[in-house]
């Protein structure tokens, strides 16, 4: 399970990592709301509200309104207000500092249990574009759209997290696989070939010095 860690106390986010890591988790750890805004996105949010760059709320918010992910907010607001406010925005739990460990791995499995499974397979929509890695199909406008197996399994591997870059590393490992020693450059000739039949570039747009991402329907 992928937790990402929104906390800007080293003092509370190094410990809280190292357990949940000791525990079996892949956790990546921020410091700030635009960070977590910008993370790939997890099963899993701890979200402490007391942020450098913006209110704990707004990300919450920011969160919920693209995506289902479960958030449990670890806070040191610990009024009720603070915590019906959470709860009301999206959260899926809402837990005050100082907490034990193990409560807070009870939160963490009580809540994947009440939310379920997500499958990561399920039909991407980004705008008029729908990638359905079940079926292996993406549509355009209703249209199929014929891609190579390759292109779509990069295609697929950018519409897990749209918006969200890819490393060029990453991209290779994860649809060329840990053995592949190429040359970096088929990653462009097979975005070449997606952006060609998806009918304009802006569909996969080039992240100077880190990779590519899936981008918005184009203007």
């Amino acid at each position: 399970m992928r937790v990402l860690v929104v906390e800007d106390e080293d003092a509370i986010a190094t410990p809280l990592v190292e357990g949940l890591e000791r525990e079996g988790m892949e956790v990546e750890r921020v410091a700030g709301g635009h960070a977590a805004l910008a993370a790939r996105e997890p099963d899993l949010v701890l979200l402490d509200l007391r942020l450098p760059d913006m209110d704990g709320y707004e990300v919450a918010r920011r969160l919920r309104a693209r995506s289902a992910v479960p958030i449990i907010i670890v806070s040191a607001r610990g009024e009720e207000v603070d915590r019906v406010v959470g709860l009301e925005i999206g959260a899926d739990d809402y837990l005050v500092k100082p907490f034990g460990f193990r409560e807070l791995l009870a939160r963490i499995r009580a809540v994947m249990r009440r939310t379920g499974p997500r499958d990561p397979r399920r039909p991407v929509e980004v705008g008029p574009l729908v990638v359905d890695e079940r079926a292996r199909r993406v549509t355009l406008d209703g249209e199929e759209v014929g891609l190579t197996p390759r292109e779509f399994d990069l295609l697929a591997l950018l519409a897990s997290d749209a918006g969200a870059a890819f490393s060029r590393r990453d991209i290779l490992e994860r649809v060329w696989g840990a053995r592949w020693f190429g040359p970096t450059k088929t990653i462009d000739v097979h975005v070449a070939g997606i952006r060609r039949k998806l009918g304009d570039p802006g569909w996969v747009e080039a992240v100077r010095g880190v990779g590519f991402r899936l981008g918005g329907p184009p203007a």
